[in-house]
């Protein structure tokens, strides 16, 4: 692969500072489409005469993306921080339905003017590879008579969160979102648990109807989408949006079927030794998070800025700067950890463009699996750090694949520093055999998940219930032996409605799978040769977008690899640390 000086890691700083405008005003402020198209205008009608003209007329066609990409975030992150404001979600909407649908034919000429430049030919080949391809598959998908299509679908997309964030029950006689309650499931009452876990799955019942009308919209529009550009369907079209240049739909069938065939055997173990472990006749969905009578459930921290705080010590003994990453967030006010009413559910990361330093939402309740969230989010977070001295803003536009990874695989190297967590050595055990047995469990989700989008939009004309009997039908292919269903059914049949990656980021989850396996292999690496692991993490996460997947991969020490005998290996890997997780 091409190769760059690799930075030493000290080198880096988390002390980045906001990109600095030469090309806008310092004031301008995006308030209407008026306000940007004279800036879009001047790059379209600039006449570039060389190659360094091109180079910087590349730098403030960046700079206007940053901008605008920086301000919509912004939006969404405030609508999301509050789902019940009308005012944050009507301002979000405005951008999506007023300003969004004008800079697409200018994106899509100052594209073509890009290509036939007669000194893009003269630009680093190696530097702008990945970039120009990027750019001459917009071309190739951009359709005029897709715009208000795509302006609409931004805007239903958020009508999820806006549903999914008024869902609360009752337990105990006080309010809790789904995502507090779901501590209660961590309960040794069995009867309080499986209460708790009826009580959440009747409060989504009561939404079926609206997601499921939701959802056909939303497969309806899409599949419009990918007709007026030409493909036979949204898998297809969406595929080449994602820019999967480096394996194919029969890639991912081929991961499903190695899930369950070296996957699903694991899960089985693990749910049985859960059984034997409650000392239980069946094993329910409401026990699989729970412990034994006299075993109090895991109880990280208390809120979230004690959660921050444990967090950036235990970032910071893995590797100084990665603490310090955390600690410029919380200066800057780039965190909204906890769960409460009205709030979107879901975590995320956000890049923001010219601030450089990231968003981290999430929904945190005191349980380990905020921990883990809260870790894999700042895995996000880093790599957004490393990328923000990147030239051009697309430099910074990584593929999911490399970004799970970064996410992924901080989970697994923190694992050695979680005693900020716990100071119990027990609690300690339980919470890595928690980690470990989660990375093997998640696997057979992402192949339901995925599978069901393949099905979904193969075939898109579709009732209520033939999709509820396809996802079943999925469902059940991937489930382990072990959990006792019966009487749950309709619970089961609506159980994909939980995902909202299904409804906001369509085939956006094969991606965590393929990164799950990239992550192991990077703690592999790490139990050989800590300093190095962090060495190559580091390196192949700074290269952003710059790189090919398979190259990004091969910098960070891997192989680009989901083949069923990769698989096959890395799951006996995990299995063998989950029987010394100490």
């Amino acid at each position: 692969m091409d190769t760059i000086d690799r930075p030493a890691s000290q080198l880096y700083t988390a002390n980045i500072q906001k990109i600095t405008r030469h090309f806008l005003p310092a004031d301008l402020t995006i308030d209407k489409w008026e306000t940007l198209e004279p800036w879009f205008k001047e790059l379209l009608e600039r006449k570039i005469n060389s190659k360094t003209e091109l180079e910087k007329w590349l730098m403030d066609m960046s700079e206007l993306e940053a901008v605008i990409n920086e301000d919509v975030c912004w939006r969404q992150i405030r609508m999301t921080c509050d789902t019940e404001n009308k005012v944050l979600e009507d301002a979000f909407n405005f951008f999506c339905l007023q300003i969004q649908p004008h800079i697409q034919p200018y994106a899509d000429a100052l594209n073509k003017k890009l290509i036939a430049s007669p000194f893009t030919k003269e630009l680093d080949h190696a530097k702008y590879f990945t970039y120009l391809r990027s750019v001459k598959k917009n071309i190739d998908l951009f359709r005029e008579e897709n715009i208000p299509l795509q302006a609409e679908l931004s805007v239903m997309q958020q009508q999820y969160g806006m549903i999914s964030g008024k869902m609360t029950i009752e337990v105990n006689g006080d309010e809790y979102t789904l995502q507090q309650a779901s501590k209660f499931l961590e309960n040794p009452d069995r009867e309080l648990r499986e209460e708790v876990y009826r009580k959440m799955n009747e409060r989504r019942l009561q939404d079926k109807d609206a997601l499921n009308d939701l959802y056909t919209q939303l497969i309806q529009k899409r599949n419009q989408e990918s007709i007026n550009a030409g493909f036979e369907n949204y898998r297809d079209f969406k595929f080449k949006e994602l820019g999967r240049f480096d394996y194919t739909k029969e890639d991912c069938f081929q991961f499903h079927e190695s899930v369950k065939q070296h996957v699903v055997p694991l899960v089985n173990k693990i749910y049985e030794k859960k059984k034997a472990k409650l000392k239980v006749a069946a094993l329910r969905p409401w026990d699989v998070e729970a412990e034994p009578v006299g075993i109090k459930p895991l109880t990280p921290f208390t809120n979230g800025s004690e959660l921050l705080q444990k967090s950036i010590d235990c970032f910071t003994r893995l590797r100084p700067f990665f603490g310090e990453c955390l600690e410029q967030m919380d200066k800057m006010k780039h965190l909204d950890l906890e769960s409460r009413k009205g709030k979107a559910p879901g975590g995320y990361n956000c890049p923001l463009a010219e601030s450089g330093a990231p968003f981290i939402f999430m929904n945190a309740a005191g349980q380990m699996h905020d921990v883990t969230t809260m870790l894999h989010e700042g895995g996000h977070a880093v790599q957004s750090f490393l990328t923000h001295s990147l030239e051009l803003n697309a430099f910074k536009e990584y593929p999911m694949e490399i970004a799970e990874v970064a996410s992924m695989a901080m989970e697994l190297f923190t694992m050695d520093y979680w005693d900020v967590f716990f100071d119990n050595k027990d609690d300690l055990k339980r919470a890595k055999e928690h980690q470990l047995e989660r990375t093997i469990t998640l696997f057979p989700w992402i192949a339901v998940i995925d599978k069901f989008q393949h099905w979904i939009y193969e075939n898109p004309v579709h009732s209520v219930e033939e999709r509820t009997q396809a996802w079943l039908d999925i469902l059940n292919t991937f489930s382990d032996g072990v959990i006792d269903y019966s009487g749950l059914e309709k619970y089961r049949e609506i159980s994909w409605q939980k995902q909202l990656h299904l409804f906001e980021v369509p085939f956006y989850y094969i991606e965590y799978g393929i990164a799950q396996l990239g992550a192991i292999g990077m703690w592999m690496q790490f139990k050989k040769n800590p300093e190095k692991a962090l060495d190559n993490y580091m390196y192949a996460l700074s290269l952003g977008g710059t790189k090919t997947l398979p190259q990004l991969y091969e910098a960070a020490g891997l192989k680009f690899d989901f083949s069923p005998g990769n698989i096959k290996m890395l799951m006996d890997f995990v299995q063998e640390q989950l029987e010394e997780p100490g």
